[in-house]
């Protein structure tokens, strides 16, 4: 009997966490029927516990069709810089080898030049540092070695500090400056660092063929499906490890270090990260954009062109979050301790994909979840 009445409550709590994010079902499951993304997993995390994680549609549609999972592994893309490559510069500052305001050039001895001395690691961190966003892909197809060359030859295209661009460009740099300072790869280094201690267990680069059979595919390329392979072309060419895409994780883990960050840097009742540290990384920054200005923080966005999935109701300037490429997202409102995770492969199987409205819809519902009390 005592095992039918736990059956019973977990049943109405469920059914409960359910009525509350129907919205969140129909949104989904709407975007799926219409072409706009194969499958999805939805996590939203609300004081210390999971209030919602659903996994919807497909995890692959080609060559086999394969129900989403909830312990799907995607590739997160952009989400790579806050999460991977912001936090090992975090790390470093607060391990008093690198500063915020320190010329890349201190760090790069080839940006010690006249059109670059002056760039500063805060504002690669802010994507003010004046880079284009993507230098040509023709740049990388003649080997890593020339890859670098190519980076470390590049000039900003307006000047340091003026403008909010955001470039690809700056992170695969930050990912740079993070080996040559930790004297160790970029991915050695945040599993070591990040994603080890914090527990998260499917999270990281290039994933050993265990994890791959959970990975969600994206395109093809070169006759094969990137299945637990990059799809950012210039990552790709540079290994699968880069300061601006190349990471991949599932929901629980991202759970994790949303915790994290809702918790001040501590995890499992121990100091992860510094809370001067955190509110470095976190603290809103004011950025010129094409539009007038805009707020970004050490590797998050908070209010710009980027930030639609953020929805209508958490707070612009206090919460913040970022997107990936391939379907990705996440979202962290402090305030009311709540994070939505959103994560597709919405590029598979033909690149088609369209997430950008789903994402804030899904925020927002949370958002409005939470805002009539039916979270506690």
């Amino acid at each position: 009997m005592r095992s039918f009445g736990m059956l019973a409550v977990l049943f109405i709590v469920a059914r409960t966490a359910d009525a509350d994010f129907a919205e969140i079902n129909a949104a989904v499951n709407t975007s799926i029927d219409k072409g706009e993304l194969p499958g999805a997993v939805v996590l939203v995390w609300h004081r210390d516990k999971i209030a919602y994680k659903k996994s919807f549609g497909q995890r692959m549609k080609l060559p086999e069709p394969t129900l989403m999972s909830d312990d799907t592994v995607f590739d997160l893309a952009s989400l790579t810089k806050p999460i991977a490559t912001a936090l090992a510069i975090l790390f470093l500052i607060e391990d008093g080898k690198l500063r915020a305001d320190d010329p890349i050039a201190k760090h790069l001895a080839a940006f010690a030049r006249k059109d670059t001395e002056a760039i500063t690691i805060a504002q690669l961190l802010t994507h003010t540092a004046g880079f284009i966003a993507d230098n040509p892909l023709k740049d990388y197809q003649s080997g890593k070695e020339r890859a670098w060359q190519n980076l470390f030859t590049l000039n900003p295209t307006q000047a340091p500090g003026s403008k909010f661009v955001y470039s690809d460009v700056g992170y695969i740099l930050l990912g740079a400056i993070v080996e040559k300072t930790a004297a160790m790869p970029l991915d050695e280094f945040t599993r070591r660092r990040i994603f080890e201690p914090l527990g998260m267990k499917d999270t990281g680069f290039l994933p050993p063929e265990a994890v791959k059979k959970r990975c969600a595919p994206t395109q093809k390329r070169e006759g094969r499906w990137m299945i637990g392979e990059v799809h950012d072309p210039r990552a790709y060419l540079l290994g699968g490890v880069a300061g601006h895409a190349g990471l991949f994780s599932t929901g629980d883990d991202l759970a994790i270090f949303a915790r994290m960050l809702l918790h001040n840097g501590k995890h499992g009742g121990k100091v992860f990260l510094r809370e001067e540290t955190v509110r470095l990384m976190t603290a809103p920054r004011k950025v010129a954009t094409a539009k007038g200005s805009g707020v970004r923080t050490f590797g998050w966005d908070m209010a710009t062109a980027y930030s639609s999935n953020r929805g209508e109701v958490f707070t612009p300037g206090v919460s913040f979050g970022h997107t990936g490429f391939t379907g990705t997202s996440i979202w962290i409102d402090p305030p009311s301790q709540t994070a939505v995770i959103f994560l597709s492969n919405r590029v598979h199987p033909d690149g088609n994909g369209n997430v950008t409205k789903l994402r804030g819809q899904v925020a927002t519902i949370a958002g409005k979840v939470w805002a009539k009390g039916l979270l506690q």
